[in-house]
């Protein structure tokens, strides 16, 4: 669990905010906080989780450093999160990546050259570097299982993962699903999570890069969020098009696959490079110790992952294909590989606080 000072010390600063009330209304952890006259460990995993670092708050407030009360509820949230990440996740030595973002970074440099280095060894000069045509021409180069049956192992771990820190986040935040209306207050929690409903900031935006409030964050928020969100149709569309109608890749560009990859694969580029960007301009001071660096990784994979796929379908017809797609590959190992132990985790918790706040709602009515 986050260790008792950190929790103490979010307790402190959210106690104060309870009793100041000045940023009512920006975001759910306002709502959340008037219904609690005391802030528990649960009450704060709970709240940090609520949170989406839009920083309104930190810019409102009066009490903000050098003031004495110190109160900064972007950072200690964000701290508390991180913190929580790490418990929650296993192995420990793989869960220490939310602590030292460096472990990430070599183990995506790790799946990367794992795959480029087998690549090399296993697969002859003439299928790596000639171009191929006609279906089943990605299979030429790399066999299907070959590539299929890493990246589920890999897949189907992160789940494990995220499903074991999802219980782990209901029981220890004390929720009990027990709503009335359960189907609706499930939609609005969804509707909340997908219209990125709390990246507004109070109304006008996210406070970032600095002291301004802006949309762009939540656009570039958008693009990462649904740009993911096409790759996913596109890749269980082509599974779909492959075990169902027995149509082997590469698709032709006016397939369902390749327009939501291409869409999905575009938007993930503007949408990491667009957040990348703004991180590396906003202000550190209501930033968490570890959370950016752990961004950054994030960020770095995923937009590289996008932008690997789509130099794949623009040179599928070319010699390039065999090696830039053995890159691509390589990052996706990287990218799954990673997913429980960075940013990735935020949505499934974020998704169940989301809940909670909605079932909460629903019984103060």
């Amino acid at each position: 669990m986050p260790g008792l000072d950190l929790i103490e010390e979010a307790g402190r600063q959210l106690t104060i905010c309870n009793a100041c009330r000045y940023c009512e209304g920006y975001c759910a952890v306002f709502p959340a906080l008037e219904v609690r006259r005391d802030f528990a460990k649960g009450d704060v995993l709970y709240l940090a989780h609520l949170c989406h670092d839009c920083r309104a708050c930190y810019h409102a407030c009066p009490y903000t450093p050098p003031h004495e009360f110190a109160i900064n509820i972007p950072k200690v949230m964000s701290d508390v999160r991180v913190a929580s990440y790490q418990r929650w996740s296993w192995p420990a030595l793989l869960a220490r990546s939310f602590a030292d973002p460096r472990i990430s970074i070599t183990l995506a440099a790790f799946a990367v050259a794992l795959v480029m280095i087998l690549s090399l060894l296993l697969v002859s000069p003439v299928r790596l570097f000639t171009s191929h045509l006609g279906r089943g021409a990605f299979y030429q180069v790399i066999p299907y299982l070959t590539m299929v049956i890493p990246s589920a192992v890999l897949f189907l771990n992160a789940i494990a993962i995220w499903l074991w820190g999802g219980i782990q986040f209901w029981s220890e935040a004390g929720s009990i699903l027990r709503p009335p209306n359960g189907l609706s207050t499930l939609t609005q929690a969804l509707g909340d999570a997908f219209g990125l409903q709390y990246l507004k900031g109070g109304g006008p935006g996210c406070y970032y890069p600095k002291d301004q409030p802006s949309a762009a964050r939540r656009i570039y928020h958008s693009f990462t969020f649904f740009g993911f969100l096409c790759a996913f149709i596109s890749t269980t569309l082509a599974a779909i098009y492959q075990d169902v109608f027995h149509r082997l890749p590469p698709f032709s560009v006016a397939s369902a696959p390749v327009i939501f990859g291409s869409l999905g694969g575009v938007a993930m580029i503007i949408g990491t490079g667009g957040l990348i960007w703004f991180k590396l301009k906003s202000d550190p001071a209501p930033a968490g110790a570890n959370a950016t660096s752990m961004d950054y990784v994030f960020l770095a994979v995923l937009g590289l992952t996008a932008l690997s796929g789509m130099l794949t379908l623009t040179f599928r017809a070319t010699s390039a294909m065999g090696s830039i797609l053995t890159v691509h590959l390589g990052l996706v190992a990287a990218l799954f590989l990673t997913a429980p132990y960075g940013k990735f985790v935020h949505f499934v918790y974020r998704g169940l606080a989301l809940i909670r706040y909605r079932i909460e709602q629903r019984q103060r009515v």
